[in-house]
């Protein structure tokens, strides 16, 4: 079996592995600018959520944006999503 951490398939895990290998373990933001002094990809996906459940329930993203807070919140509820996972500010 393949050892995941050896990207190149030549049989050994050398130091640009090793570094990709202990990027991709990170889990927080602060452990990875422990690791490797930037804060990496750990943005934060909730526009990118929002507009996924928007979709997937058949619904217009930027028609939704320019809601009034209430209509929007009645727009969420009627397709099934809770209007509190959402931030619009």
């Amino acid at each position: 079996m393949k050892n995941w951490m050896d990207l190149n398939g030549d049989g050994k895990i050398d130091g640009t592995e090793m570094m990709f290998a202990e990027e991709m373990l990170c889990t927080s933001r602060e452990e990875h600018e422990a690791l490797f002094g930037d804060g990496g990809d750990f943005e934060d996906d909730a526009k990118d959520d929002f507009e996924i459940d928007v979709m997937a329930a058949g619904l217009d993203v930027d028609e939704l944006e320019l809601m009034d807070p209430d209509d929007r919140a009645e727009a969420l509820e009627e397709a099934g999503l809770d209007p509190d996972d959402y931030d619009f500010d």
